[in-house]
């Protein structure tokens, strides 16, 4: 107990301490409620703006009122709906792929694919950069694990001809969490051919935003069928909630099969399955909410770097305005809320020690109006820390 005392006291000098949460008491909006005060929520992976979107509200709720409530089991007992394989078959021609399988989680899907593909006779190639769901589905795995630099395909084929064995896996996210920026997927699959490897990409944060129908970040590179895994998940754009894996059908099957938190683990309700089932079909189909979304993202990407903030080459809503200083972070943060604004301040060790950032991250409900006002209340706090030349 005493041990565990010190590191919290520890975190907390570090400026690295975990406080309370910011409770929410409305939708996940432009604009919401926290603490009874009206936010302008900067924050948010609803990028879309379909969390709150009624048309998956009356699919949630008429799944409610045929299906009820929970679903009663896991997938492999009682837990099945026809909703469940209607989702599963939609995924799988959303992303260009023979099959799919739906996870509770994202999470839970890169620790249960992981985990169940590779063991100690594997070598797994991991980008720095990589989700912590990515990072630990290999732990649990038992394989070696070989970390590249990030994006580094120069780095990445040294290790390979270093450490590569007889069963190889590159792994990397699509778009990465914390920056915005995009995995080369072609050169990846290059060296995967060259070298004889499996490829899977963690695309979370790229469904919805990027490629044909937006479809993700295979699409958007053109190598859809060049990718042996992909793996997402129905929080993000989606605006629901779970995960996914899709790949070729012997892929798909191996999971059912192996991976244990799919196995072991009660099925996501029906009302949660309808409502992904109507988000992806509205996504499919909407091609100008995408491009408002990544225009507006770019414009206001660059009147940051305007202003003189450090921003990360980011082409997707995701856009990490880079501090460094730990407390300074903390300190623009609090000072935004103050304001009205609220923009999570990321840290170590979720990033590298001395990145740490804002991580603002758009809606396409987003209006330039708000932008503009947050602009000018960030260009003054950004000033008065000494972030940015005043």
């Amino acid at each position: 107990m005493e041990n565990l005392l010190k590191i919290l006291s520890s975190l907390k000098e570090k400026g690295l301490y975990r406080e309370d949460f910011r409770y929410l008491s409305s939708e996940q909006a432009p604009r919401v409620c926290i603490e009874g005060k009206e936010i302008i929520l900067l924050g948010s992976n609803n990028y879309l703006g379909l969390c709150n979107d009624i048309r998956l509200k009356e699919a949630a709720i008429d799944a409610v009122k045929q299906y009820g409530l929970g679903s009663g089991g896991s997938r492999l007992t009682t837990g099945s709906y026809d909703l469940h394989k209607s989702l599963e078959k939609k995924i799988a021609d959303f992303k260009g792929t023979e099959s799919s399988l739906i996870f509770n989680t994202g999470y839970m899907a890169n620790v249960g694919i992981i985990s169940s593909l590779c063991d100690r006779e594997w070598v797994i190639f991991s980008d720095k950069n990589n989700h912590a769901s990515i990072i630990d589905g290999c732990l649990l795995s038992g394989a070696k694990l070989v970390r590249y630099k990030h994006c580094d395909m120069d780095d990445l084929e040294k290790k390979i001809l270093e450490h590569r064995g007889n069963n190889n896996l590159i792994v990397t996210d699509g778009v990465f969490s914390m920056d915005g920026d995009v995995a080369p997927l072609p050169d990846i699959v290059r060296l995967a051919k060259e070298y004889g490897m499996i490829t899977m990409v963690d695309d979370a944060h790229g469904v919805g935003i990027l490629g044909e129908r937006g479809s993700g970040t295979a699409s958007y590179f053109k190598v859809t069928n060049e990718i042996d895994i992909q793996m997402g998940t129905l929080s993000k754009a989606i605006g629901s909630i779970g995960g996914y894996v899709a790949g070729r059908q012997y892929f798909i099957d191996y999971f059912r099969n192996f991976a244990r938190s799919f196995i072991f683990s009660t099925a996501l309700p029906p009302s949660f399955i309808s409502t992904s089932l109507k988000a992806i079909e509205i996504i499919e189909k909407d091609e100008i909410t995408r491009q408002h979304l990544l225009e507006m993202a770019n414009w206001f990407k660059n009147r940051l770097i305007k202003a003189g903030f450090h921003v990360t080459n980011t082409i997707t809503p995701i856009i990490p305005v880079v501090v460094g200083d730990v407390k300074k972070t903390v300190e623009l943060s609090e000072s935004l809320l103050e304001e009205g604004i609220y923009v999570p301040a990321i840290r170590p060790p979720t990033v590298p020690k001395g990145t740490s950032r804002l991580r603002i991250s758009l809606m396409a409900t987003h209006t330039y109006h708000d932008l503009e006002y947050v602009m000018d209340v960030i260009n003054f706090h950004g000033k008065k820390l000494g972030i940015i030349e005043g």
